[in-house]
């Protein structure tokens, strides 16, 4: 197969050979790209002043500031009261795709970052999200905020419309077909902004990372939408966004109902073609 050539930031065109049937056909493809990217925080008050890897996650390139900032909001290491100093890029571009795959955070003097509860030096991969979490345990060490006394409620018709609405956004999606979103969307059913990953927790972070900017956090008023399954990690980040629906297209998992139970979060899955599955906080459908 010929080496392939960078097409945009976010996918590359690649020679394949096509079969139907009993015909092969040569076509150029377009795939996403997935890269590593370290995140890094450091602060003026931290011991020797120096950057600190936090995690290590396999992305597509495109809102990488997002990402760092969400995966960091949602693990509870950063707040929305935070001062940060700056975000920049570091480390040496990728000869394929010419990115820098360090994101680094820098905080302002006296912010304090607690260390050693980053000794886990997480991994993450486009598949599996923050290995070794896998209770809720580690949702309420966090300080997550339960959020029965949210209100906000969306009609039926808003939510089975929005898996069109966020089809209709997914620009990447629709070259590669590779790449998962997420969407976060009002009660009038307007998007209020999309994002695409080869990870399902990558587009939420930069999601998360897009509000945090905007100083949309906590988005009480806001539903989550992803495309895919709604796994634990994700109903995580949801909570510590204050983000009290999250819908997918996909299955639950049983750790993702617990969460939504206990934290008074409502919780959809297989929302397609018109219908869906109600799993907890029914009284946030109109």
């Amino acid at each position: 197969m010929a080496a392939a050539e960078p097409m945009t930031a976010n996918s590359l065109a690649v020679d394949v050979r096509k079969v139907e049937g009993d015909v092969t056909v040569a076509r150029r493809d377009d795939v996403a790209i997935e890269e590593p990217l370290e995140i890094q925080l450091c602060s003026a008050s931290a011991e020797g002043a120096a950057a600190r890897s936090v995690a290590v996650t396999m992305r597509t390139p495109g809102e990488d500031e997002e990402l760092a900032l969400g995966f960091l909001y949602s693990e509870g290491i950063i707040t929305a009261g935070t001062r940060i100093a700056g975000v920049s890029r570091a480390g040496e571009p990728d000869p394929a795709t010419g990115e820098r795959n360090v994101v680094r955070i820098e905080l302002h003097a006296g912010e304090p970052i607690d260390f050693a509860r980053l000794e886990r030096h997480f991994y993450t991969t486009s598949s599996c999200g923050v290995c070794g979490k896998a209770s809720l345990d580690a949702i309420r060490v966090a300080g997550a905020r339960p959020l029965h006394d949210v209100t906000v409620t969306f009609a039926r018709d808003v939510i089975t419309a929005m898996p069109g609405r966020l089809r209709a956004r997914q620009r990447v999606f629709s070259k590669t077909g590779g790449l998962h979103a997420a969407a976060a969307f009002g009660p009038d059913g307007e998007i209020a902004l999309v994002r695409e990953d080869i990870g399902r927790h990558n587009a939420v972070d930069k999601v998360i990372g897009a509000l945090l900017l905007e100083g949309k956090l906590p988005a009480h008023g806001l539903g989550l939408l992803v495309s895919g399954r709604a796994s634990f990690e994700l109903m995580q980040k949801a909570l510590m966004a204050g983000i009290p629906l999250l819908a997918a297209v996909g299955a639950p998992s049983s750790l993702a109902v617990q969460l939504a139970q206990e934290f008074g979060m409502t919780l959809i899955g297989f929302l397609r073609a018109g219908h869906f599955n109600i799993y907890a906080g029914g009284e946030r459908v109109a």
